[in-house]
C-alpha cells in the first residue's frame, strides 16, 4: 500500500470514528427511553469500536472522547459524577 493509500485509509477511519462518536452523543442526548445503564454501555461500545479502528489508542479515547460523552450523560441524568464501569 502506497503512502497516499495509507493516508486515504487513515482519513476514512477518522471520518468513521467521528460519525460513530457523534451518533453516540446524539443518542445519549436525545433517546427518550434511554436508561443510565444503557447510556454507560453505549460509551463502552463506542470505546471498543474506536479501539478496533485505532489499536492502542485506549488512553486517547479516555482523555478526549469519554469526557464529552460523560458530560452528556451527567447533564441528561442530572449527575454530579460518573463512577467507572467495570
Amino acid at each position: 500500500m502506497g503512502q497516499e493509500d495509507e493516508i486515504r485509509e487513515e482519513n476514512r477511519r477518522i471520518r468513521h470514528m467521528r460519525i460513530l462518536v457523534d451518533l453516540t452523543a446524539q443518542i445519549l442526548a436525545e433517546d427518550p427511553g434511554l436508561k443510565l445503564c444503557e447510556a454507560l454501555r453505549l460509551v463502552e461500545a463506542a470505546r471498543s469500536a474506536v479501539v478496533r479502528m485505532f489499536p492502542g489508542k485506549e488512553e486517547t479515547f479516555d482523555l478526549i472522547i469519554r469526557p464529552r460523552l460523560e458530560r452528556i450523560i451527567m447533564d441528561r441524568f442530572q449527575l454530579s459524577s460518573i463512577e467507572p464501569v467495570n
